[in-house]
């Protein structure tokens, strides 16, 4: 059995767990990578593609910026959209801050290629992996690779291997809680090879639900419409898809342009978050820890954050100091937890509410009422534009 040792033993390639074994080769700490998954699984997962201002910074302090500057689309702000009016959120004026559209995709390749050319050990496709030990000073992990069982030793093990991951797992069930809400809505999100038919991104409220025009390129556009949790993809003909688009966005003097789907699915909506993020000798850093509905367009960036915190933690312990590695659990479920409030705040405000119970239609209205004047409220107010602009382009660590 080959056994490897190394400082932090990292469970997952996705984003989280490639930007922190980078991070930390930056600061001269090595690391070992275990994936469960296949390297063109990976490149190939589609998600997020909208950068708070700290996470182009991040990635650009850690020598990841040079596709990211060359492709990535710098947006001002959005436009929120609703009773038949589009209104635009002037970030950059409002704060002096910016998104940027660049995929996760984009990310992910951008990380695999600086790893694949510094020579970084990362096992794709690992089989059967464990965790064990982790109340000891010397935890470990097991894998099968290629047919042959591998045994790692390090000082800590990083859980970065997603919701379903073998890490949060291996917490005693008595040692963790796990905060839930699952929303009555979902996502269908399809990409089309067509130019965006807008500048930045809007998020429109309408009577028929929500819906959402992003863009992945100057070539590739991204949308959202909100469907029930319930409802089948085979539902949904692309010209079906096209009419709810044109419905839903539409407005008098613009055009939205069709082109061709190339993917399309249906994403169920729900927030996640675990009482703590480190057990002992080992740490939780994104989907692993917590998860947002993507209305707020903060699942990377809040991975991202995590990656940031856990990184400086790990470079002051291997200097002497352990105050921010013993804080790391805290100081980041702090930030999650106002992360989590403006995602939901921004989805509850976004979508129409199901009508439920026998009252259910006549409180449903009420509160697409409420929601038309909440909108109302934040497109007209200066102080509410700040705060969305604040939040939107990211908290500070």
């Amino acid at each position: 059995m080959p056994h490897h040792s190394t400082r932090v033993a990292i469970i997952g390639a996705g984003p989280s767990g490639l930007l922190l074994s980078w991070a930390l080769r930056d600061a001269g700490i090595d690391s070992i990578v275990v994936e469960n998954r296949s390297l063109d699984y990976v490149l190939a997962r589609i998600r997020a593609g909208v950068l708070e201002q700290g996470s182009v910074e991040t990635l650009t302090r850690l020598g990841l910026g040079d596709r990211l500057q060359a492709e990535g689309m710098t947006h001002d702000g959005i436009y929120l959209q609703f009773g038949g009016e589009r209104h635009h959120v002037d970030f950059n004026a409002l704060i002096g801050r910016t998104v940027t559209v660049y995929g996760q995709q984009a990310v992910v390749t951008d990380l695999v290629a600086a790893h694949n050319q510094a020579g970084s050990a990362i096992f794709y496709e690992a089989a059967d992996v464990a965790v064990h030990d982790l109340e000891s000073d010397s935890p470990r992990v097991t894998f099968s690779h290629d047919g042959e069982e591998h045994e790692i030793s390090a000082d800590f093990i990083v859980g970065a291997d997603g919701f379903h991951g073998v890490c949060r797992a291996s917490i005693p069930t008595d040692q963790i809680e796990l905060h839930e809400r699952a929303y009555p809505f979902a996502w269908l999100g399809i990409l089309a090879d067509v130019a965006p038919s807008s500048d930045e991104l809007i998020y429109a409220l309408h009577d028929d639900g929500f819906a959402m025009h992003s863009m992945r390129s100057p070539q590739v556009s991204r949308f959202y419409l909100q469907v029930d949790p319930t409802d089948d993809i085979q539902n949904w003909s692309d010209a079906r898809i096209w009419q709810a688009l044109q419905t839903r966005l539409g407005l008098p003097g613009w055009t939205l342009h069709e082109g061709t789907i190339t993917e399309k699915s249906i994403t169920p909506m729900r927030s996640f978050v675990a009482s703590r993020l480190r057990y002992r000798s080992l740490f939780l850093v994104g989907d692993a820890g917590h998860i947002v509905p993507p209305t707020g367009a903060k699942g990377l960036n809040s991975a991202i954050s995590d990656v940031t915190q856990l990184a400086a933690a790990l470079v002051e312990h291997y200097a002497g100091d352990d105050t921010k590695l013993d804080g790391y659990s805290e100081e980041a479920l702090a930030r999650q937890w106002r992360v989590q409030q403006f995602s939901q705040w921004m989805t509850e405000m976004l979508h129409r509410h199901p009508a439920e119970g026998a009252s259910g239609a006549e409180a449903a209205a009420f509160d697409y009422r409420s929601q038309l004047g909440q909108l109302d409220y934040v497109t007209h107010s200066l102080h509410a534009q700040r705060s969305l602009a604040e939040q939107y382009t990211g908290l500070p660590l």
